[in-house]
């Protein structure tokens, strides 16, 4: 933690110039709305989500048909709520952009959204491979850092088993490697902007295509 603080530190400037990350803010009611989420409504909302996300959240791979590629689509089962709930309300604030989720968070009022991530975190997680990593470059990133790019090692924020943390902290294991690589790769590029204090934009940054693919494959086989 004390790597990614100065990390920030020494990003002030870019940090001045960047886009609002969220208009969340994880008061005691807001934590209280999520924790407090309807499980059960949250299945009848997330009837919809089927269609994309997976029966039980799974998420899909990309895929490619008659030509086109079709993006990965996260997986949502065991994620912790308060992150789900977030990423609802900030598609719906335009903090977050996906034409499709902006149109469905939109909809959604903050209870919905609280269900909603109160029902996807109720069911099991995504079980990896359980495959031993083989990008040992992954493992060190994820276990040591890189003191040179003063990179703080993913577990700090992620969790030993890629569990995640409170709030805005994701859970990544078994996750869909396409779209894990994706998201790095939209920080990166700062075409994603609601990671709070500019964290994962910073962190991406210093970070290469190659390594984020190994990371994501890295965390694909976690269980």
């Amino acid at each position: 933690m004390k790597r990614l603080l100065l990390l920030l530190a020494l990003s002030t400037p870019f940090l001045a110039n960047a886009q609002p990350a969220s208009h969340i803010s994880w008061t005691s009611a807001m934590l209280n709305l999520v924790k407090k989420g309807n499980a059960e409504k949250g299945q009848q909302l997330a009837e919809s989500c089927k269609s994309c996300h997976g029966d039980q959240g799974q998420g899909v791979k990309a895929e490619t048909q008659d030509g086109d590629t079709i993006p990965a689509v996260p997986a949502l089962a065991g994620q912790l709520a308060t992150y789900t709930f977030k990423q609802l309300r900030d598609y719906a604030n335009g903090d977050r952009s996906n034409d499709t989720m902006i149109g469905i968070a939109k909809n959604l009022s903050e209870q919905d959204a609280a269900d909603v991530a109160a029902w996807f975190g109720s069911l099991p997680r995504t079980i990896g491979t359980g495959a031993a990593p083989v990008q040992t470059r992954a493992s060190k990133m994820v276990e040591l850092g890189d003191g040179k790019r003063i990179l703080p090692p993913c577990f700090t924020c992620h969790g030993s088993n890629g569990q995640g943390e409170k709030m805005d902290i994701p859970a990544l294991a078994g996750q869909q490697a396409d779209y894990f690589a994706n998201t790095l790769l939209a920080y990166k590029k700062t075409e994603r902007h609601n990671d709070i204090y500019s964290r994962m934009r910073l962190i991406a940054q210093q970070l290469s295509e190659e390594e984020i693919k190994e990371l994501a494959v890295y965390y694909q086989q976690l269980k």
